[in-house]
């Protein structure tokens, strides 16, 4: 099912998780648009993570609605395979399988899920490595890989599965320095072709640079949200400032 058009791609209404007595996203109303790069901030434990593993139910939510290309997703009868096909996820650890290469470690679901012929598979495969610039790696093993190498494979092993919104729960974090700009290049390549995004990050710069809109988020609550030039602009609230400064200055 198709969102209206003019619709949200995701809408996200009054969500609330809980852990224990511990309440970690306190009610959370976003909209994507399609084309979108929503880019989302915040300290630690503020609930960024949780909120992308609610979004294609990898955390129950304990409350509230999350509707997706007009369907809401947590309806008992949503297919989860189907919808997560859909909803794209990158991870900060890459989880590939070490003793498989580039080509089949995203291969791997297009066969075992969608259960597409191998050969179909592993060209669709090579077609995703060549969008995240690593066409030439496809017979590598992760072993053979640099960190940033590693998580453009788990990039394409999303993108293989042709979703509409991908999210990335702090993509870059557990590569070095030296390694982040290769991704960072994939995602302001994702950008151009118009694919939909929500990204958990700390890379202010490419949040400066090529995010659409920031949501600044504290204690399982949205505080702010805006273009980056409002978010990283002198006139943006003093908690936010801060909270840029402390992360510009590690």
């Amino acid at each position: 099912m198709s969102a209206s058009p003019g619709a949200p791609l995701l809408e996200i209404r009054a969500l609330r998780k809980t852990f224990g007595t511990t309440e970690v996203l306190a009610g959370i109303d976003l909209s994507v648009a399609a084309r979108e790069l929503g880019f989302i901030i915040g300290p630690s434990g503020s609930g960024k993570s949780t909120l992308l593993r609610c979004c294609n139910r990898l955390e129950e939510p304990s409350a509230g609605e999350i509707w997706f290309e007009g369907a809401n997703i947590l309806a008992p009868a949503t297919d989860l395979n189907a919808m997560r096909r859909r909803i794209g996820m990158v991870f900060q650890s890459f989880n590939l399988y070490p003793h498989l290469n580039a080509r089949d470690n995203v291969a791997l679901a297009l066969v075992h899920v969608l259960r597409q012929p191998r050969q179909e598979a592993e060209a669709r495969a090579t077609e995703a490595l060549r969008k995240v610039g690593l066409a030439d790696r496809a017979d590598a093993r992760p072993g053979e890989l640099s960190g940033g190498q590693q998580q453009r494979v788990a990039i394409a092993r999303a993108l293989a599965l042709e979703p509409a919104i991908v999210l990335f729960d702090e993509p870059t974090s557990a590569l070095d320095p030296e390694l982040v700009g290769s991704v960072l290049a994939v995602l302001r390549e994702l950008r151009s072709t118009g694919m939909t995004m929500m990204v958990v990050s700390h890379e202010m710069g490419f949040a400066r640079g090529a995010a659409d809109r920031v949501v600044f988020m504290e204690s399982g609550r949205i505080i702010e949200q805006g273009p980056p030039a409002h978010i990283f602009g002198p006139d943006a609230p003093a908690r936010i400032r801060e909270f840029v400064a402390s992360v510009e200055h590690r």
